[in-house]
């Protein structure tokens, strides 16, 4: 199972939540501020597919949370996930899209290139009090290294 998730371009060290759904059908985010999730759902990084992790942009008060500087993040950059026996993959960031709140996303929890994928989601926009939630999601695509 992941345990870990390294991303030195934006000084990430962070535990790895295991989540399903919410009542409403959406990914579940982590408990803590500091933590990520990854979507016990779907394949495990490094396994054929989209495994995908999820972490929050601020938490109460304005603090920084986990993924507060994931917008930062380009092309090229390394994406680490080490697993609860030790072993790490690699990835390699493709590419940032932003969606609407409401907007379906398939393609961050799918893909049938055969290849394995990560997915970093977290939030982005406009903070709706009401709502308690922000009106964007940030998706960063990565794919796993491949080592010679």
């Amino acid at each position: 199972m992941p345990a870990r998730i390294k991303i030195p371009g934006i000084k990430v060290d962070a535990a790895i939540e295991q989540v399903a759904v919410t009542a409403d059908g959406s990914m579940d985010v982590p408990k803590l501020p500091l933590n990520t999730a990854w979507y016990k759902l779907g394949p495990r990084p490094g396994e054929i597919g989209s495994a995908v992790i999820a972490g929050h942009v601020n938490w109460k008060n304005g603090a920084k949370a986990v993924f507060a500087d994931l917008r930062n993040l380009k092309p090229g950059d390394k994406i680490l996930v080490e697993d609860t026996q030790g072993a790490v993959v690699s990835f390699v960031v493709r590419e940032s899209r932003t969606y609407d709140k409401n907007v379906e996303a398939k393609d961050v929890f799918t893909s049938n290139d055969g290849k394995a994928h990560l997915n970093l989601v977290t939030c982005i926009g406009v903070w709706n009090k009401t709502a308690q939630s922000y009106s964007q999601r940030l998706v960063v695509f990565a794919d796993k290294e491949m080592t010679e």
